[in-house]
């Protein structure tokens, strides 16, 4: 099984593709979809979408776990462009019939470190830990699609033990 994780960003989109068979999880490709500073807003959206249909095509999977949009009240222009950004993703799995699941970032700490308020460099000690990673781990926003990948792959592995 392949999991597509995404961390949605308007300037950087993580990503990440995980291959599951059962409880083995081993990472196929992560990184980052980085949009161009002076770009229109349109453009980003775009290049977004484009680059997430490559992925789509190139590794055809069976999920896609996306991590749920957040701000802060005092933020909601924030909220908004990251909702485009988001739905931009939504839309490209959509035209390509992959079923999308999305996670709190506080359900995705608890999944993988047991806290649901758990620290970045916790999460990411964590997720070297389950992918046996030995390197630095990747960007933030990677980190985050990860994250978003294991928590679904965890999800999965927890239905099929009941």
């Amino acid at each position: 099984m392949v999991i597509i994780g995404i961390d949605p960003g308007l300037h950087i989109t993580g990503y990440s593709v995980l291959e599951s068979e059962g409880p083995n999880i081993r990472v196929l490709e992560a990184g980052i979809i980085s949009t161009k500073k002076k770009a229109a807003f349109e453009d980003k959206l775009a290049e977004i979408y484009e680059e997430i249909g490559k992925i789509i095509v190139q590794f055809n999977p069976d999920y896609m776990a996306v991590e749920e949009l957040y701000s802060h009240y005092t933020h909601p222009k924030t909220a908004i462009i990251m909702g485009h950004a988001r739905g931009t993703v939504f839309l490209q799995a959509a035209r390509n019939k992959v079923p999308i699941v999305s996670y709190a970032s506080t359900r995705i700490k608890k999944s993988l470190t047991g806290n649901g308020r758990a620290t970045k460099g916790q999460m990411q000690k964590m997720i070297c830990a389950m992918l046996n990673i030995k390197q630095t781990l990747y960007s933030p926003d990677t980190a985050d699609a990860l994250a978003a990948g294991l928590c679904h792959h965890n999800a999965l592995m927890g239905k099929r033990n009941r």
